[in-house]
């Protein structure tokens, strides 16, 4: 049974960083075949999008609202997936969660990307507080 596991959630300080790592388990042989995405959802609102990678970390995406401040890297002799978060504001404060492609496809384009629905794995989320 496939199994994603977040951590590196907290408490963070406007302008600081966090890194939250995402550790899949019952993947053996095809963590590194697949696309992973991260998403976020804050107490009333519909999940969000904030970043994928395909399955050799070679092309990722990014919501609008984390662009050049989110990094999504993955390594995967290690079955993790990670996202560096620096210059955090107070919008992201939210649950975050990892997610694995549906499907078995090792890249979403970005039409699709940000849609829920094409995932198939979740992780149970870890929460980030920013303040200020």
């Amino acid at each position: 049974q496939v199994l994603l596991v977040e951590s590196g959630g907290g408490l963070a300080q406007a302008g600081g960083s966090l890194r939250l790592s995402c550790q899949a388990s019952g993947v053996e042989g095809t963590f590194g075949t697949m696309a992973m995405g991260w998403f976020r959802q804050r107490p009333g609102n519909e999940r969000e999008f904030v970043a994928s990678i395909s399955w050799n970390g070679a092309a990722s995406g990014y919501g609008d609202s984390v662009k050049g401040r989110f990094t999504i890297s993955r390594v995967n002799t290690r079955n993790t997936v990670f996202l560096q978060m620096d210059n955090l504001k107070r919008d992201d404060s939210a649950v975050y969660y990892c997610a694995r492609a549906g499907g078995g496809r090792r890249f979403l384009g970005p039409e699709i990307r940000g849609r829920p629905e094409e995932y198939d794995r979740w992780g149970q989320g870890t929460q980030v507080t920013v303040i200020s």
